[in-house]
């Protein structure tokens, strides 16, 4: 499958509708350190995705597949590009929050870990600290070295 991932300078009313819609944090899209990306092929959006990394480490950020493009793998496609673009920017392992989607990631070759087990930087970000609830599975995944 091709996709087209564009970067996006900001965030734009169509992502934030998304990531709403998905029940997913939008308070901190604005801040520094954040990217995201429109992904979407020749039938349409496919949704979004974004990382913050904090030196070695990168947290996914508010990945989306919206609901007409659900249960046909673009979400594990997504978060592949996702993956590769992060290893890209030298980052060496990923972590990520969850309320709904722990097996999916799983499914990905992501671990849950204990969230005591974050590393500082990682636990002292906006997502981990105040915007993810405590239920939230906190994972985890080495990326290869390039």
């Amino acid at each position: 499958m091709t996709f087209k991932a564009t970067p996006l300078p900001e965030p734009t009313p169509d992502l934030i509708a998304v990531l709403e819609a998905a029940g997913l944090p939008t308070d901190d899209l604005q801040q520094p350190g954040r990217r995201f990306y429109r992904f979407e092929d020749d039938a349409g959006l496919i949704g979004y995705g974004g990382l913050e990394q904090i030196g070695h480490d990168a947290l996914i950020r508010s990945m989306v597949v919206v609901d007409a493009r659900r249960g046909c793998d673009l979400g594990a496609e997504v978060l592949s590009w996702l993956e590769a673009s992060a290893a890209e920017q030298k980052a060496t392992t990923l972590y990520l929050l969850t309320t709904t989607a722990t097996a999916f990631f799983q499914r990905q070759g992501y671990v849950v870990l204990p969230r005591s087990a974050a590393p500082t930087a990682i636990a002292a970000s906006r997502q981990f600290s105040a915007l993810c609830p405590a239920s939230a599975a906190f994972m985890f995944k080495e990326l290869p070295t390039q």
